[in-house]
């Protein structure tokens, strides 16, 4: 079994979703830059915690429309 995110992680990661959707990809190392620049999070633990999830999120709806028009 994976690794349960707290509410916090995902809560934060469909706001910042949902508020700047074209500065996220689903490239890890990219998001976790944008995460970076965008909240003063002082640990690099959360800060990795929301860039994972937010890359989990965008490769999940790149999966979705990929289905969608096979």
């Amino acid at each position: 079994m994976g690794k349960v995110r707290t509410t916090l992680v995902k809560r934060t990661a469909r706001k910042l979703l949902e508020m700047y959707p074209e500065a996220f990809t689903g490239n890890f190392e990219h998001n976790k830059k944008v995460v970076s620049q965008l909240l003063e999070y002082r640990s690099k633990k959360l800060r990795n915690q929301i860039a994972g999830y937010i890359t989990h999120l965008i490769n999940r709806a790149k999966k979705r429309e990929a289905r969608k028009t096979d």
